[in-house]
């Protein structure tokens, strides 16, 4: 099998296109002679980690920036003596638990409004609080390389950071996609450092949430060769891995 050969069965199995993966040869085979000493080429096909913002998201995103002063409220209606009355209910200043179950709430209501109803589980695991969200349409909720997952991630960080008294740290996840993009997340980062110092010549990533960022930092951060800082605003925010500064 040739490489292009290699490439293109990978990409069938994958069901994406080049434009979707980054290919890596591991090995271009060898032809043999008479079919004696014939190896087969090998390579490595990786889903693309770009985090391109789709124009949905940064519409999203830029009707939640044009209403960042407006307190969130929600309507509940109440039974009183008289009638039924609507009562308004402040979404802020909220106790953690209430902020998490209201955060669970939202996050029920986005996953129908795009046509995915999922059910909403909450762990926690180190100082984060994970909301699950168990869907028959994941993709959906997912999207290309993450996009609508990272939409309703970024939704979820400027909801608990309203509702909560104190600062929550959230993360969302579908299926186990956060477990899949953690490994590819580790590959980019050593392969990343191994560039920087084979080039001298800094490398700006994709723009990612400040999970991940922090994810190739903290694999990055026991290389003393590499340093790492971030740059922009969220949600295009991008991480910057450079050489370290020598220390004289």
């Amino acid at each position: 099998m040739t490489v292009e050969e290699a490439i293109q069965s990978g990409l069938t199995s994958l069901n994406l296109t080049k434009d979707d993966v980054v290919i890596e040869v591991i090995d271009e085979g060898k032809k043999g002679f008479l079919g004696i000493g014939k190896k087969s080429a090998q390579v490595s096909i990786e889903p693309s980690v770009a985090e391109e913002i789709s124009e949905a998201v940064a519409e999203t995103v830029a009707e939640i920036e044009a209403v960042e002063t407006t307190e969130p409220v929600i309507v509940e209606t109440v039974k009183t003596n008289s009638a039924t009355e609507p009562a308004v209910k402040q979404l802020e200043d909220l106790e953690e638990s209430e902020a998490i179950t209201e955060l669970a709430l939202y996050l029920t209501n986005i996953s129908k409004e795009l046509g995915a109803p999922a059910l909403v589980r909450i762990a926690r695991e180190d100082n984060l609080i994970i909301f699950h969200l168990d869907s028959q349409k994941q993709g959906i909720l997912i999207g290309k390389h993450g996009k609508v997952l990272n939409a309703i991630q970024y939704l979820a960080q400027v909801f608990v950071h309203r509702a909560a008294r104190e600062k929550l740290s959230v993360v969302v996840n579908v299926g186990d996609y956060r477990e899949k993009r953690q490994a590819i997340l580790k590959r980019l980062a050593e392969r990343t450092a191994e560039k920087v110092k084979r080039t001298g010549q800094p490398v700006f990533l994709e723009p990612m949430p400040a999970f991940e960022r922090k994810q190739i930092h903290s694999t990055l951060s026991k290389d003393e060769a590499i340093q790492t800082h971030s740059e922009g605003d969220e949600p295009y925010r991008y991480l910057v891995v450079e050489p370290a500064k020598k220390r004289f």
